[in-house]
């Protein structure tokens, strides 16, 4: 008699418990506010120098030199101007077409890569990580000049 109400007991708080957790996190859904880390993290932000996510807008220089490459290939008529206007995204979505790309009339890296003006690896692989401009030379390991040998 006396295990059952200890057990009868045990399973109540676990019980209670549980639905002290989801109170608490239902209560945390409603009710946003930032923690000191979140703060933190959107000050520091404003400060860091990371990569931002998306893609940017392109300047007028580059806006010129893709008018210039499409010019180049026949899909622009006009003067490069510097300006996305709706005769630079016709010429794009003419020269993706004429090219078997997918014609949206947006810049992509298939596009600036078709133009001249890519990378040589756009959607060929993944982005290689920045290699470091130190004029340091590593000395190599015994393993790396025996194989060297």
């Amino acid at each position: 008699m006396r295990v059952r109400r200890v057990t009868h007991l045990a399973l109540t708080l676990l019980v209670a418990a549980g639905l002290g957790v989801c109170v608490a996190s239902a209560q945390k859904k409603s009710t946003p506010s930032k923690s000191p880390s979140t703060a933190h993290r959107s000050k520091s932000s404003k400060n860091s120098k990371r990569r931002e996510r998306g893609q940017k807008t392109p300047t007028p220089d580059r806006i010129s030199e893709i008018q210039q490459a499409l010019a180049k290939n026949g899909s622009f008529t006009g003067k490069p101007n510097g300006k996305w206007d709706a005769s630079t995204i016709e010429a794009t979505r003419k020269f993706q077409e004429a090219h078997g790309l997918n014609p949206t009339g947006k810049l992509d890296a298939k596009t600036l890569q078709q133009l001249g003006l890519g990378s040589q690896t756009a959607g060929v692989a993944p982005p290689m990580p920045p290699t470091s401009s130190s004029s340091r030379q590593k000395t190599p390991s015994p393993q790396t000049a025996r194989r060297q040998q």
